[in-house]
């Protein structure tokens, strides 16, 4: 039998504290949640790689260290209300759940939203909810939100989402050009968004996020 804890640890020592992720309450939310539970059945052996692990179609669980230095660069606190958006199968829910008040995940695909709810209850995540609907809505019935989590590739960021978060809270987004990306965080201040870059990383370009695209005669 794979020793998945062991394996957890070692995704930390050889992932997160090398990409200067030091917070406590991310390494003790890395180390406690069981990642090879929240990707199909296929991709366990994959779950604990520095990659993307495969969803199905186009969706990936971004890497380790990606989600790390995400919520390393946002700093999420304890008090606060966070959406997470293509939380996928719940992983990232999970881990933000353990350092937030609470977290409304978002998730498209029905199956996988249904799926993300039961592993959040089986892995005591209390806390966090699963909303079942389209990614680019977000899910404005529980908000307005101190910190929204992109879980995907963006080009272009709804305004639907933008509304949903708080003056004063904070955005991440991985912005791509082609296969290039940035992590960016997003500070709104009134009715703008003020962006600062954090990282490089990368992933497909989520459902409803992609660039409108021009067709020249």
């Amino acid at each position: 039998m794979p020793d998945f804890t062991e394996r957890r640890r070692m995704m930390v020592d050889t992932q997160i504290r090398p990409s200067d992720v030091t917070k406590y309450p991310i390494i003790k939310a890395m180390l406690a949640v069981p990642r090879e539970q929240f990707v199909p059945d296929a991709q366990r052996e994959a779950a604990y790689a520095d990659k993307n692990v495969k969803l199905g179609g186009t969706r990936v669980l971004m890497e380790p260290r990606t989600l790390a230095k995400m919520l390393d660069a946002v700093d999420l606190q304890n008090d606060e209300l966070v959406l997470d958006v293509a939380c996928g199968l719940g992983y990232s829910t999970a881990v933000a759940a353990r350092m937030a008040q609470m977290v409304i995940g978002v998730e498209e695909d029905a199956d996988m939203a249904a799926d993300a709810q039961d592993l959040l209850s089986e892995t005591g995540a209390d806390n966090a909810i699963v909303h079942s609907g389209p990614l680019a809505e977000g899910a404005a019935e529980h908000g307005p939100y101190d910190v929204i989590l992109v879980e995907g590739g963006v080009e272009a960021l709804p305004a639907a989402l933008l509304d949903q978060l708080k003056d004063g809270g904070r955005i991440a987004a991985l912005m791509m050009t082609g296969a290039l990306g940035e992590m960016k965080i997003g500070y709104k201040s009134g009715s703008g968004i003020s962006w600062r870059f954090a990282f490089n990383a990368g992933a497909p370009v989520l459902p409803g996020f992609a660039a409108a695209r021009e067709f020249a005669l």
